[in-house]
């Protein structure tokens, strides 16, 4: 490869190009970050001046989002990013946790960036290397590599979005119990909710911000029901959407509050439990593919290679009259 790159002026000047490019980018990124802190910090030094914490804009809304940008400038410069199945996709996105209006454009962005960067890209490491390139080489890699770059986004949504769940999954049932004893202590479900949301903002993250972000729904307003059923659109999760229904339905029926938490604690640990009972029992049949796979061919080898070579040594040579 070095020889090849020192022979060719071609290849020299692509290589340049793109340590170039790769340097400028790295230190663009870089400079992008710095400046966001910077803004982020500058930010915080005028609220906490201020001290006016009912600002109408977070610091999410103020900062700046260089993917709405170029977004925009795509779209200005005529290509159409709306999906056909809009609902469907951002519904897909929310349920992986991009919650920006924006996050379906860029997905489709990104989608259609990496249908055309993977099969360019292999058009150019095939002439880099010097190897002859076929039209039918060209067709077959170049459809894989696009339809890579076509199906790898959404995978990688996906796969999000089940980790997202399963975490959600994971850490709700802790959230109940602690939910459960603050109602007991004496707190209104609206107090549990946000003394929960702050006690489990490092262990579970991402329950703390559907809890906090439904009582800042209450501050700021929003009825009890309203809330609790945002916070379940946002989750996507079975649980959550019973929990938050149970919420509703003991709020309008007069209920006992720490009665309908008790329960349903208790109901939601059962199916964890049962979660990880079932997963310890598919051990034994996912390791039996590896061992099949793996040992018994060895474990055959090794018990029959003793005898085939007695075959080959002793009992061909008497058959053959030697």
């Amino acid at each position: 490869m070095i020889d090849f790159l020192a022979s060719n002026e071609l290849a020299r000047l692509l290589t340049l190009i793109a340590l170039f490019a790769s340097v400028a980018g790295a230190a663009m990124l870089l400079m992008m970050f710095f400046n966001q802190r910077a803004g982020v910090r500058s930010e915080l030094r005028v609220i906490a001046g201020s001290g006016d914490h009912a600002t109408a804009e977070t610091l999410r809304s103020q900062r700046d989002d260089h993917w709405s940008r170029l977004v925009d400038r795509v779209e200005k410069a005529g290509l159409n990013l709306a999906d056909s199945k809009s609902d469907r996709l951002r519904d897909k996105m929310i349920s992986a946790g991009f919650e920006s209006p924006v996050a379906p454009r860029i997905y489709t962005l990104v989608r259609l960036v990496l249908v055309m960067v993977l099969p360019a890209a292999f058009v150019l490491l095939s002439l880099l290397s010097g190897k002859e390139l076929s039209f039918l080489k060209l067709y077959v890699f170049g459809t894989i590599a696009a339809a890579a770059g076509l199906y790898l986004p959404a995978l990688v949504v996906q796969a999000k979005a089940d980790r997202r769940k399963e975490a959600i999954v994971n850490g709700f049932p802790d959230s109940l119990d602690l939910m459960l004893v603050c109602v007991e202590a004496g707190l209104g479900i609206e107090a549990a909710i946000d003394r929960v949301g702050r006690e489990m903002a490092v262990s579970h993250p991402l329950v703390a911000k559907l809890l906090t972000t439904a009582m800042l729904q209450l501050r700021a307003g929003a009825s009890r029901e309203t809330a609790l059923r945002k916070m379940a659109e946002r989750a996507r999760v079975d649980e959550v959407s019973s929990f938050a229904t149970l919420l509703i339905q003991s709020d309008k029926l007069g209920t006992s509050i720490a009665t309908t938490l008790r329960i349903y604690a208790a109901e939601m640990r059962e199916k964890r439990r049962m979660r990880a009972e079932e997963k310890a029992h598919r051990i034994p049949v996912l390791i039996s593919i590896p061992l099949v796979t793996c040992m018994l061919p060895v474990m055959i080898g090794v018990l029959m290679l003793p005898a085939a070579i007695r075959v080959v040594r002793h009992i061909l040579p008497a058959m053959a009259g030697g």
